[in-house]
């Protein structure tokens, strides 16, 4: 019972952030949140083809794609939370690379820091897509303030009279 509400609450929440990324975020945090939802996709694709016990190298080779894609939006749009997204699938990388050299079964160790990692790689999309809506809502305010102060110079400036007709 509690496996499948977690895993209910954590779907939910992964469709929620994609969703505010996708409408309130900029362009790295809307493909940062939709690499990370088509990957999560991949994932339970990968346990319903593989089985839990099998699955375990496509879901290495999952986990490296999303953080070669965190990888390159980091360069390519150079932000700190795309970094820190980029270094807990890192984390969640060697996870899976160290169960899968130890042959080790997954055990609640393994669940336990799987979860707390994608919540924290979505509170970290969260926090990215907030700080870029907050930068565009700043920079349209600045604008409209550029604006007026243009128009009130403009309209404050003296007018010269007309040249008198010869």
């Amino acid at each position: 019972m509690f496996a499948n509400t977690s895993l209910i609450i954590l779907w939910t929440s992964g469709v929620l952030v994609t969703a505010f990324a996708l409408f309130r975020g900029g362009r790295p945090e809307q493909i940062g949140a939709s690499i990370n939802l088509a990957c999560a996709i991949a994932a339970e694709l990968a346990h319903m083809v593989w089985g839990p016990e099998d699955s375990s190298v496509p879901l290495l080779l999952i986990d490296f794609a999303l953080a070669l894609g965190f990888l390159l939006l980091a360069v390519r749009f150079a932000s700190i939370w795309l970094g820190a997204a980029m270094l807990l699938q890192a984390a969640q990388f060697s996870l899976h690379a160290w169960y899968i050299v130890e042959e080790r079964p997954h055990d609640l160790f393994y669940f336990r820091v799987n979860n707390i990692d994608t919540i924290g790689i979505s509170l970290v999309l969260v926090i990215g897509t907030v700080m870029a809506w907050r930068r565009r809502r700043r920079m349209a305010r600045e604008e409209a303030a550029r604006e007026l102060s243009l128009s009130e110079a403009a309209s404050a400036a003296p007018t010269e009279p007309p040249a008198p007709a010869a």
